[in-house]
């Protein structure tokens, strides 16, 4: 038997409810954004060609959905195996979070219509940063499938396909750790290329591919921290904290090395000023470093590491941390020139909490439907 078993739980509970009334309002709202366009429903203008669809579900997004790769890492490039029954809920988050990306960037298409253009190579733009990051997003949604698959597999009892798939799989995970190294390093390229549009203090000297990769990871495993925390209280599952714990330490190294690398590269840089202006560009930038470092301060304590509610806190913070260090760099502190201001629209809100909630509902229904969670019922 495998060590994956589904939920027996109902699917249709209150919160399902809720959730479902969400993602309608959301699917309304993005219903006149494709018969009405983008201008009814959005305050984008010249100077923000994006806003939150675009800064949450693709570049927030997908980071948040780097649980998969964290693991990948952790369990077949470090071959830490006791990790391995973490690795399928991870693996469906990721595969969710990166579709609704996915969806997130096509929703934000001007000419939504022609989307199938960035596959065609008569028409890629070999000199566009985005080229790169569509198709690896594009491409890696398909290895997560993939990766998934043997869940679905044993759900419906093909054995002989899930032991093919098996004896290959090694080719998709070794994909599946490639993919989002090359495109969560172009979103950082992506600052680059914005130039002074983009606040000095996250205008720096063309690391921030590697800032990129670093906050994606820390974010891939605050989200696995996350998703097992509440998946043992939702579900009233027993607690995975012993294993989660182990997590702390490749945590506590990947805080560390984001805060040594970014404070070094604006000391020597000159830009140390820039954190004392007093403006608003100061003020997030407190704000994100102090979310940053919350977690590393909890996390050093081999005791608190072992206590489930400081993980959650920890999780909590990391996610913070890095949403916010990404919407300062790419929206919140953006300065597009004079005469530009942006703030998203309530269909653009509910557009983003619709997309959000059909993930959560999605992820409900698999894991009450297939082999995810580890050891899901317990006798």
């Amino acid at each position: 038997m495998s060590e994956h078993q589904p939920l027996k739980r109902p699917i249709i509970t209150l919160p399902f409810i809720v959730l479902s009334v969400i993602a309608l309002v959301g699917l309304y709202f993005l219903a006149l954004r494709f018969v009405n366009g983008m201008g009814f429903v959005t305050n984008l203008n010249s100077g923000y060609a994006w806003g939150l669809w675009v800064v949450y579900d693709v570049i927030v997004g997908t980071a948040l959905a780097c649980g998969g790769y964290a693991l990948a890492i952790t369990v077949y490039v470090m071959n830490k195996g006791k990790y391995h029954p973490l690795i399928r809920p991870a693996l469906l988050a990721s595969l969710l979070g990166y579709a609704l990306g996915g969806l997130g960037a096509f929703i934000d298409m001007g000419r939504w219509w022609q989307f199938y253009n960035i596959f065609l190579p008569w028409h890629m733009n070999f000199n566009s940063v985005m080229l790169e990051v569509g198709l690896c997003v594009a491409t890696y949604i398909l290895v997560l499938f993939i990766e998934f698959s043997p869940a679905f597999l044993e759900k419906i009892g093909a054995k002989g396909l899930l032991k093919s798939l098996n004896k290959v799989l090694f080719l998709f995970i070794a994909l599946g750790v490639l993919l989002p190294t090359m495109h969560q390093s172009s979103l950082g390229t992506m600052l680059i290329a914005m130039g002074y549009k983009v606040h000095p203090l996250w205008q720096t000297l063309h690391i921030q591919p590697l800032l990129a990769v670093l906050t994606a990871l820390t974010m891939g495993f605050a989200v696995v921290v996350f998703e097992a925390s509440f998946s043992a209280v939702g579900f009233r599952r027993p607690s995975e904290t012993p294993l989660l714990a182990g997590l702390g330490k490749a945590i506590v190294g990947l805080l560390g090395a984001y805060l040594i690398i970014r404070f070094a590269e604006i000391i020597l840089q000159g830009k140390l000023g820039l954190i004392f202006a007093g403006d608003l560009g100061s003020l997030m930038f407190f704000l994100e470093t102090a979310l940053f470092a919350f977690p590393l301060l909890v996390l050093l304590s081999p005791q608190r590491r072992q206590s489930g509610p400081y993980l959650l806190y920890a999780a909590v913070s990391m996610l913070l941390a890095g949403a916010l260090y990404r919407f300062n760099a790419f929206l919140i502190t953006y300065d597009p020139g004079p005469g530009y201001s942006y703030f998203p629209s309530v269909s653009e809100i509910m557009v983003t909490a619709g997309i959000v909630a059909i993930e959560i509902m999605a992820y409900l229904v698999v894991v009450k439907m297939f082999p995810v969670l580890h050891n899901a019922d317990p006798a």
